[in-house]
């Protein structure tokens, strides 16, 4: 229970009508979750609006109202304070509710389009040994507090949700919170009153137009996280990448790069590459690592960049760094028949094309590369021909298939796919809808020596079709194939 005018503190103020010393019992966005003496924050949404329910809210027991338009109708008993943005004064209310835990912990932010799920599961990992089970993570996979673990529904998740994860882990002993931020929650403020010690930007290319409108909006969404940054604070970018020094511009917190290509700050090279593994050097200290890829050698300059910052040994990092296995779905490999077959998320056009750079590096043209990949319903469909032709420039053969369609009609997905064919690429391309069949015509088209590449899904359990999600496992359906 807390006061009212604790709760909205923070919060951009535009008139309050009624008390604000009113004692509050439990705080809702969501109408159906209101209860006696709640109080309810109405917010503008993509699908819906909260102000519509607000009455519903008070009718299930909400006194206080948090919301950016007044009602037409003030009921009697019911104190209302009105902001301009209550997306951000959910952010801070949720915060306030549990005490501002992220004050009390390390929080490590990871966005960009590709690698914000490796290097939060990374670090989690890593500092875990370390540290012992005083971490927490925030991720597309999953939420882990030491050992528990929690199915995520979001890459972020919503502000009340977040806080709540971070008192939770506050209360359990932990020191140190990875989280995923995405643009997504940047825009709607989920993390607006997240105090963040540490922000790593990995990169950024085409993905959530639709959500977006372009480029420019993408970007800026993404700067958000760094513009928020306290001074004392560190952000960490990709010197390689285009828009890395754009993020931290006008930033006041201190600035570290990371690059394989460009002077920076921490600098990791490739010495060795196979596909059970890479030899690096990450500022001159050798270290051979099992996770494989280009992408990855990034993704571990990142997590070692951060240990460093947080003051840890930089022997003790490599060593542990050295022991890490790779992430769930992220250039996942499993054998069988005399085959290597690599399940990705790989979702943008840029992760799929660093997948199967990596895949040819390794392979150096040995054995057949045959690719199986969708594109999401409902998402950015002009990046669906990209997809298309990536794959079948880069592979012997690939084979369109269902990824996700939701609400739409898979086979349309996949017709819009291959408008990005010339005629040479569809004459080496399958359309086959259903993605279990796909996958294992990949593997029967597969001889000893090839690589089949699993590609969009990675870690997800499920195929999303008109609402429903039906259980389907890209790691299972590829294991099953090859060994039986």
């Amino acid at each position: 229970m807390k006061l009212l005018k604790d709760l909205i503190y923070g919060i951009r103020l535009k008139e309050v009508i009624g008390s604000t010393q009113i004692a509050i019992e439990h705080i809702c966005y969501d109408s159906r979750k209101s209860a006696k003496n709640a109080l309810f924050i109405a917010v503008p949404g993509t699908q819906v609006d909260g102000h519509l329910f607000i009455d519903k809210a008070i009718e299930l027991g909400a006194i206080a109202v948090v919301c950016e338009r007044l009602p037409d109708r003030i009921q009697k008993g019911i104190h209302y304070v009105q902001t301009s943005d209550s997306a951000f004064a959910l952010s801070a209310v949720a915060s306030n509710w549990y005490s501002n835990p992220s004050k009390k912990m390390k929080v490590i932010g990871v966005t960009g389009t590709n690698g914000k799920t490796t290097i939060t599961t990374l670090l989690f990992n890593l500092f875990s040994q370390i540290e012992g089970e005083l971490c927490g993570l925030l991720s597309t996979i999953d939420v882990r507090i030491g050992r528990n673990s929690l199915p995520a529904t979001h890459t972020t998740p919503d502000a009340i949700t977040i806080q709540e994860h971070m008192h939770n882990m506050h209360q359990a002993g932990v020191k140190y919170c990875f989280m995923e931020v995405s643009s997504h929650a940047l825009v709607q403020h989920r993390a607006a009153h997240v105090d963040f010690d540490v922000a790593v930007f990995t990169n950024i290319t085409r993905d959530h137009l639709d959500y977006h409108g372009d480029m420019n909006g993408y970007i800026k969404a993404k700067k958000m996280l760094f513009d928020g940054l306290k001074k004392e604070a560190v952000a960490i970018f990709n010197e390689d990448v285009k828009h890395g020094q754009t993020m931290v511009q006008d930033c006041k917190a201190i600035k570290r790069s990371y690059a394989l290509k460009f002077p920076s700050d921490y600098k990791v090279k490739i010495l060795e590459r196979q596909f059970d593994g890479m030899l690096l050097t990450i500022n001159e200290q050798e270290c051979w690592t099992r996770i494989m890829g280009d992408f990855n050698a990034y993704n571990l300059c990142a997590a070692y960049a951060t240990a460093i910052e947080l003051g840890k040994d930089a022997l003790q990092v490599l060593t542990t760094l050295s022991l890490l296995t790779p992430v769930e779905g992220r250039f996942q490999t499993i054998t069988g028949k005399g085959i290597v077959a690599i399940v990705d998320y790989a979702h943008t056009p840029d992760a799929l094309q660093n997948v199967l750079n990596t895949i040819a590096t390794i392979n150096e043209g040995k054995g057949k590369i045959i690719t199986v990949v969708g594109c999401g319903g409902n998402r950015d469909k002009g990046k669906r021909p990209q997809m298309a032709a990536i794959a079948a420039e880069n592979s012997d053969t690939t084979i369109l298939t269902s990824d996700n369609p939701r609400d739409e009609d898979p086979d349309t997905i996949i017709a819009e796919m291959a408008n990005g064919l010339s005629p040479n690429l569809k004459s080496k391309t399958l359309e086959i809808m259903d993605r279990r069949q796909a996958i294992k015509s990949a593997v029967m088209l597969a001889k000893e020596g090839d690589i089949v590449l699993v590609a969009g899904k990675g870690h997800e359990k499920y195929q999303e079709i008109k609402g429903t999600r039906f259980d389907f496992d890209d790691v299972h359906e590829v294991t099953l194939l090859l060994n039986s």
